[in-house]
């Protein structure tokens, strides 16, 4: 397994200067923060969904593109994915996106998922999903980059079993799951490694974070009420140690992507910190 890091948990870092922290610390990989800056965000402090310095808009021009891709090559860095925030349906964006990621010489991109919020029917917005899929998984073809349905709370895909139900009728070279423990800690938890079983070929990635639960305040009847909250890895719900096991047991051997949001750490001491404690419980595993 090796490791790379999604650029939105170092939203203080440039580009240049977050790949020479990679060098550094002994990445792999980079999966780039892919989203339009408003302007009047960039006038506020760097945070991870507002003024993030470590992204890519997707306006970028090819001479941007050529630089970014020479100064990541200069750092022996592997570009894994272009990491959008792509609305379910919006075809002319995701061809956008696989057209930079086809650039970069990236592997993946983040595809559209719809929201879940009572508001609409799942069946309803799973025919709507697979739909854009199909649309998709053709796009994902021509361009050679694959596209990934990320595990994710607040979505029609919050498990790796809803998350395999909507993407098992396409081909696994096109179409896979980004799979994210972390995300599960809020909603979809399963066993990992019986997703892990079910996903099968379609288990392309993983995302490396953590989280708890924590009491939020006490309702009217006198019921308590609970939200989570991002924490260090080691300190979170999800059993890394276990994970890692588990993604050894079914053969995994791609990327881990560390994506941090505890704000426990600073950027690089964050990144200096996650890739070493990944490590050392890889060297474990492996050991075993």
């Amino acid at each position: 397994m090796k490791f790379s890091v999604f650029t939105v948990m170092a939203p203080d870092a440039t580009p240049e200067q977050l790949l020479g922290y990679l060098k550094e610390y002994g990445y792999e990989g980079v999966e780039w923060r892919f989203k339009e800056t408003p302007h009047e965000l960039k006038k506020e402090e760097p945070s991870f969904w507002g003024n993030n310095l470590c992204t890519i808009a997707p306006d970028i021009t090819d001479e941007e593109l050529a630089h970014l891709s020479a100064v990541t090559k200069e750092n022996n860095i592997e570009v894994t994915s272009v990491t959008p925030y792509l609305a379910c349906g919006d075809l002319a964006a995701t061809e956008n996106v696989l057209r930079v990621a086809q650039s970069l010489g990236a592997s993946t991109v983040r595809l559209g998922v719809p929201r879940y919020d009572r508001n609409r029917n799942y069946n309803d917005l799973f025919k709507e999903a697979v739909a854009y899929l199909k649309e998709a998984e053709e796009m994902c073809k021509q361009y050679g980059v694959k596209g990934l349905v990320e595990t994710h709370h607040q979505t029609i895909a919050p498990s790796a079993s809803l998350a395999h139900r909507l993407i098992s009728s396409f081909n696994p070279d096109h179409i896979g799951v980004l799979y994210d423990p972390g995300n599960m800690v809020h909603e979809g938890f399963e066993n990992y490694r019986m997703g892990m079983e079910l996903l099968g070929p379609y288990l392309a990635h993983v995302h490396a974070k953590n989280a708890i639960w924590k009491q939020s305040g006490q309702a009217e009847d006198g019921s308590v009420q609970w939200k989570a909250e991002w924490a260090l890895l080691e300190k979170g719900i999800v059993d890394w140690k276990q994970v890692i096991q588990d993604l050894k047991a079914v053969g995994y051997d791609g990327y881990i992507g560390i994506e941090d949001f505890s704000q426990a750490l600073s950027t690089k001491d964050s990144l200096k910190h996650h890739v070493q404690s990944l490590k050392k419980l890889l060297n474990e595993t492996l050991a075993v």
